[in-house]
This record gives structure tokens, sequence and C-alpha cells, in this order.
């Protein structure tokens, strides 16, 4: 994978907080001030704030991404708090979204949060995903992962993915259609695993279990490479999947090829009405 151009132009300048928040961040040569300019002037939408959207959403408002729209349906429940760490005992009942804007704007006040408390739809998901230079997706069922994935082609907008059960985690990057100049071909999460399993096939969390410290480990992963996209730093996970199995420590990068698209590919078709 060759280094991919930066995703973002940079804010025109940084405030005096800003510097000082951040100061430990612009030493790094690669990243500097013109990094943490574009940082600022990112719009990063986040779906799912759970076991992966928690460390993501933090560590992404820490970095001092500008603007961040957080998606999801579901209520804070007091079985979510050993993984879903940016919420509190206090924040049960309230909507994931609610709460993760309170708590971003505790870490800092100067990152902007849209808060979409609805669950994506064929019908809604275009409209909410545009207009954002990076889709993280920390959702946990399959058709929400393959509608996010689909909706990224159509819209054209680099994916950053994480999946977490048990011990074992998985994460990479699809973006079908690469910047032009580009010497590498486009990756979906359809290159990785062309159709979803069958319902039923694979345990959820609640049936299968998860540690805690697993998804904060994979959630770090996974604002990392959102930073790399973002600043043009770094090589990406484009192409590559990252798989970690937290009981033996063992971390391995495997690549996978694109698969020939049509124009009947599920990957670029319009979503259907429902």
């Amino acid at each position: 994978m060759h280094p991919l151009p930066p995703l973002v132009d940079p804010a025109p300048s940084l405030g005096r907080d800003q510097y000082r928040r951040h100061s430990r961040q612009m030493l790094l040569g690669e990243l500097g001030q013109l990094g943490q300019r574009r940082l600022q002037a990112s719009r990063v939408a986040v779906v799912g704030a759970g076991g992966l959207g928690s460390p993501v959403i933090q560590y992404l408002a820490a970095a001092g991404v500008g603007h961040l729209t957080v998606i999801d349906d579901d209520v804070v429940e007091i079985s979510n708090l050993h993984r879903q760490v940016i919420h509190s005992s206090a924040d049960q009942g309230l909507p994931k979204v609610d709460s993760a804007a309170r708590a971003v704007h505790a870490l800092d006040p100067e990152v902007d949060v849209s808060a979409v408390g609805a669950r994506l739809t064929q019908d809604s998901v275009d409209a909410v995903l545009g207009g954002h230079d990076v889709v993280v997706d920390g959702t946990d069922n399959f058709p929400t992962r393959y509608l996010i994935s689909d909706a990224c082609s159509r819209l054209g907008i680099p994916e950053v993915w994480g999946s977490v059960l048990g011990f074992d985690a998985q994460v990479s990057v699809f973006w079908d259609a690469l910047p032009p100049g580009s010497q590498d071909l486009g990756r979906t999460l359809r290159d990785l695993f062309p159709h979803p399993p069958a319902p039923g096939a694979v345990p959820s969390c609640a049936e299968a279990g998860v540690v805690g410290a697993l998804c904060g480990q994979v959630g770090s992963v996974m604002a990392m490479e959102v930073v790399k996209l973002l600043t043009g730093i770094g090589q990406p996970l484009l192409g590559r999947v990252l798989v970690i199995d937290a009981l033996s420590s063992d971390v391995t990068t495997l690549d996978f090829a694109r698969a020939p698209r049509t124009p009947h590919s599920p990957a670029v078709q319009a979503p259907p009405s429902s």
C-alpha cells in the first residue's frame, strides 16, 4: 500500500488553547502543526457509541478532530459499562449519543458534536453519512455493517471498520474510490467478506461475551487509522486486515484482494427501496 494524500485541507489557524492542548502531539514531525490544523478542519461520523465507538470517540476528540457525528439509537445500560467507557453509571437510561456528546464536551468544549439518535436505514444512510471525511463503523450487527460499507462505497468516503468478539478482533480500512493518481485499488467490506453470514451463524457479544480491554485496544487502533487518513501520514490498513488474538497476544496483518467489479456489484448499487 502506497501512502495516501491527506483527506482534509488544513484549518486557517489554531487557537491558543488548541496549541496548549495538542502541543505534545504537534511535536511529532509527521503530524506537526499542519496535521493538527487538518484534524481541526475534519468531519468524522462514528456509527455506534458502544464498545468500539466509545474509545474511538474519546481519542478522536482528544486528538483535535473538529466535528464528530455520533450515530446510535440505544440507551445506556449497566451491562454496557464494562466496555463502553465513554458512559458512566449516572448515564443509565440516557441515549448513548447524548451521553457521548456530554463526555466529549467535558474533554474538549471546542469539539462540535452532532448527536443522531436513530438507527441507519437504507433510506437515511446516504444523507446521514454524506459530507463527512471518514466514517467509522463501530456497530455490532451484520446488516448495519454492510449498509454502512455500501453507502460509503456509493459516497466515495473512506471507512474504518472494526469487529470484536470474545478475545478476538479485526480492524481494516475500506475505500472503494481512491484519490485520482493512486497506484492502488480500493477495497470494501465485500472484498473481505463478500456476503454476511446466515442469521444465527455468528453469536452476538450478548451471547458469546466480550472483553472490555480488547474493545479499548481495537478502538484505539481504529482512531489511529482515522488520524492517518485525515492527515495523510503513515500507511492505512487499506487492503489489509489486522487480526488480534488477545489471549495469545498475537497480532497478524493479512492482505486481501479487490474483487472484480460489475455494474450490479452489491458494493456499488443503489440502496433498494423498502
